[in-house]
């Protein structure tokens, strides 16, 4: 395989891990832009292509640094930038990479080690003090969307553990709306098919017309979602999933929800 088809292989990781990490497709996808031209700028250091994974992270790590929203803040911040950023202020960047390299991309802890240029051990204390940083934020009513039975099940026992509550199990895209109707969510969890044939995106883009909410949604197939077109979703978890991910990936949409500030009411 060539470095060209390495390159694209890793791509829908890369969009997904940068927009998790910022909350943002348009920042993340920049910033796996400007990862990828600094390759470009330095192709040997693509020379050894088992390596390959572990430069693109740390090229596309180093382009976050470069660029941290709470180093460089622009003129033009709107709301949900200014509450993303004051949450970063609380959270350091290298503890929240860290976190999301282990949960969200399975890295193990001397890759992670390679790509922030520490030691094995110091990435293990990273990745446990972002864990329990993100679980200090707070908590939230969750609208779950799932058809498959022992999968909702699952994700309600997940959303329970990190302290946040489940305000219903919606099957199809007309008991999705219904239950939004009657109690708004802080957080959306959707698949993408659901189970009378209807549409999970479908279900989320009407209830996003009369609530600012963030959603993750879920899915066997995230290379049709993650092309750099726009809109896509900003999380995104691939069916089968591991918890962790699950879990990070929460805690990350709630991280960035301009609304944040007022959630511990919702879930008292």
């Amino acid at each position: 395989m060539g470095l060209s088809r390495h390159i694209l292989a890793e791509l829908p990781m890369l969009r997904r891990f940068s927009r998790a990490a910022t909350g943002s497709q348009e920042a993340g996808d920049a910033y796996v832009e400007a990862a990828l031209s600094n390759l470009l700028a330095m192709p040997e250091l693509a020379a050894d292509e088992e390596d390959l994974k572990i430069v693109l992270y740390k090229l596309l790590v180093a382009a976050m640094r470069s660029l941290d929203p709470k180093q460089r803040p622009g003129d033009d911040e709107t709301p949900t930038k200014a509450a993303a950023n004051r949450h970063l202020m609380q959270v350091p960047t290298r503890h929240r990479t860290a976190f999301l390299l282990k949960s969200l991309e399975g890295f193990a802890l001397s890759d992670i080690a390679r790509v922030l240029d520490c030691s094995v051990p110091e990435a293990e204390n990273l990745v446990a003090a972002g864990s329990r940083a993100i679980a200090e934020h707070l908590k939230t009513d969750v609208l779950i969307i799932e058809d498959e039975p022992m999968i909702a099940m699952d994700l309600e026992d997940l959303v329970a553990e990190l302290g946040h509550r489940v305000i219903g199990v919606a099957r199809t895209h007309a008991e999705a709306v219904r239950m939004i109707g009657k109690r708004k969510p802080g957080l959306v969890l959707s698949d993408i098919k659901l189970a009378d044939g209807s549409s999970g995106l479908n279900a989320v883009n009407e209830i996003l017309e009369a609530n600012n909410v963030p959603v993750i949604f879920i899915t066997a197939y995230p290379e049709r979602f993650l092309k750099g077109d726009k809109p896509e979703p900003a999380f995104l978890v691939t069916k089968p999933y591991l918890p962790e991910t699950v879990r990070a990936l929460i805690s990350q949409a709630l991280f960035f929800d301009r609304r944040a500030g007022r959630r511990q009411d919702t879930a008292a």
